[in-house]
């Protein structure tokens, strides 16, 4: 009972840290809290694979800074160049996942992994709500919104109708039919913010639910992975009962690369 409440109000917390962030007038507030969550996160991250490196920090600054600054001006030459490479290495990702058993992770491939992975793929997460040019909330508070609802019914549909596991190897509480049941609510969560929201149509909504609930789920996967490769249950310990924050965003960190350049692409076709 103890553990429960505490794991309750620790999320509680991170939570309410988080869609205030969001929502408060200031809206480089959002910025500040996921800046020191990045921070955070790089450490943790590092730990999994063995890695300490404080430039990694400066790279994370300078970049959050840079694609800020000139997400506009520079797009062609700076965030699309950057936004390529991000996305090729979870490709790479992905595909490690799902064929061999161990990620390879040598002098290299720590850094590139860490800078065109974890680091760049946070900044994207704080470029969501920026993609058209001016601020707007409801994009990045729907996309956890769908993260959360994935992750609550996948687990709640798994726990009870799961019998077929999705990658047992790296995840064995995971099944398919927990994963279909979390895509399923996913939609249903899309199409609920698009009503309420009135922010983008149904079907942008809808599309951005899919990217959310496949690429999250992935990216669940390869931090479950990189866990396992480390020997170890969470990333940190900083949230009771719920562990780090890398263990909190590993699967917007992923799936954000991929929701921005879909958005980048509505805006330019729009």
């Amino acid at each position: 009972m103890k553990e429960l409440l505490t794991r309750s109000l620790s999320g509680l917390l991170y939570v309410s840290i988080l869609l205030l962030s969001i929502f408060i007038n200031n809206k480089y507030a959002f910025i500040g809290v996921f800046f020191i969550f990045g921070i955070i996160t790089i450490y943790e991250f590092q730990k999994l694979i063995y890695l300490k490196n404080k430039r990694l920090y400066v790279i994370f600054i300078a970049l959050l800074i840079a694609l800020h600054l000139y997400q506009n001006e520079l797009y062609f030459y700076l965030v699309l160049p950057v936004l390529t490479l991000t996305i090729i290495t979870e490709l790479f990702l992905v595909k490690d996942l799902v064929t061999i058993r161990i990620i390879p992770m040598f002098e290299k491939r720590k850094y590139l992994t860490t800078v065109f992975y974890l680091i760049t793929s946070i900044i994207f997460a704080t470029l969501l709500p920026y993609y058209s040019g001016g601020y707007q909330p409801f994009i990045i508070a729907g996309a956890f919104l769908i993260i959360w609802i994935n992750d609550t019914f996948a687990y709640l549909v798994g726990k009870n109708f799961g019998k077929h596991k999705l990658l047992e190897r790296i995840s064995p509480k995971k099944t398919i039919e927990g994963f279909i049941g979390g895509f399923i609510f996913s939609l249903l969560g899309g199409y609920l913010i698009a009503i309420f929201s009135e922010t983008l149509s149904i079907g942008i909504w809808l599309i951005i639910s899919i990217i959310m609930s496949i690429f999250g789920t992935l990216g669940d996967l390869i931090q479950s992975k990189f866990k396992r490769q480390a020997g170890v249950k969470d990333s940190g310990t900083i949230m009771p009962g719920h562990g780090g924050i890398y263990d909190r965003l590993d699967s917007i960190i992923f799936a954000s690369p991929f929701l921005y350049a879909f958005l980048q692409i509505l805006k330019y076709v729009s």
